[in-house]
């Protein structure tokens, strides 16, 4: 817990997935405390003519982009810290990636307790046991 959705306008290639994976796993660690034991990331890689920003593809516009959401136990963060782990991951893919659009998205998914869970058991079930 928590999940990582990824998309990337990049080539798959080993090195960029351990790269966006580092990064991700640091700041949901550091500044989001959760564990990376339990962290799931899961990255798709998106061709620039296939990603579109205001009617052109990303190849048209000369940049690169992501968007990426994370799925968190609600009421474990503060907005504050959630600010700070979208600032922080723009900069991030922005050094990783180059010359990023700043149509690039992050979605920090706040999920209810009884809703949300992994192994078979509810974040819900997992706090009161």
């Amino acid at each position: 817990m928590p999940i990582l959705n990824v998309k990337v306008s990049a080539k798959k290639s080993p090195e960029l997935t351990r790269q966006i994976s580092e990064l991700l796993l640091d700041l949901t660690t550091r500044i989001l405390r959760k564990k990376r034991e339990v962290t799931a990331i899961a990255i798709d890689y998106v061709d620039h003519d296939s990603w579109v920003i205001a009617g052109k593809p990303l190849s048209e516009h000369r940049k690169n982009s992501f968007y990426f959401d994370i799925k968190i136990t609600d009421e474990t963060n503060t907005k504050d810290e959630k600010a700070l782990y979208i600032k922080e991951a723009f900069a991030g893919f922005a050094r990783i990636l180059g010359d990023l659009h700043e149509e690039s998205y992050i979605y920090v998914q706040d999920v209810r307790a009884a809703s949300y869970g992994y192994g078979g058991y509810t974040q819900e079930y997992r706090y009161h046991h």
